[in-house]
């Protein structure tokens, strides 16, 4: 079965992007954050897009991998953010959905505070400060034997 990962793009601040998810998630960069002035061909980029992140990822727990880039403008690459896009994360607990969903909200814009649901999930969803829209699912309905 294919495996997902979210790839996210940014206007310049993909690194402090994933410095704050990392704070909030844990863990090491896999393969530390190669930058566009590292690639071939950046010649014809401008010095300030240079230091701009060509590729991060971050592992999260269970296997999972958060990717994500800035644009280079000079390239003709324009980043048009929306709410067409969420990342959905379905934590172990509700103790863990909380604190997911309180430091990931954390200078953001909460659409919908964490609270039961009918289907049976403990639920909330925002806007982070950069932007991603986030949902946290925990299913807290009863587990049948």
């Amino acid at each position: 079965m294919a495996k997902m990962n979210p790839y996210l793009n940014f206007d310049g601040n993909a690194e402090e992007a994933f410095n704050f998810y990392r704070s909030v998630f844990g863990g090491e960069f896999a393969g530390g954050i190669m930058k566009m002035g590292d690639s071939p061909g950046c010649e014809g980029i401008t010095e300030a897009e240079k230091d701009r992140v060509m590729h991060v990822a971050l592992p999260i727990k269970g296997g999972d991998m958060l990717m994500a880039s800035d644009t280079v403008p000079s390239m003709g690459q324009k980043l048009e953010a929306g709410n067409s896009n969420y990342i959905c994360i379905s934590p172990e607990s509700r103790e863990e959905a909380d604190h997911l969903f309180q430091n990931l909200s954390a200078g953001g814009e909460v659409e919908m505070p964490m609270q039961e649901q009918f289907w049976g999930g403990y639920f909330g969803s925002f806007k982070d400060k950069f932007g991603i829209c986030w949902m946290i699912n925990y299913d807290s309905s009863p587990k049948t034997p």
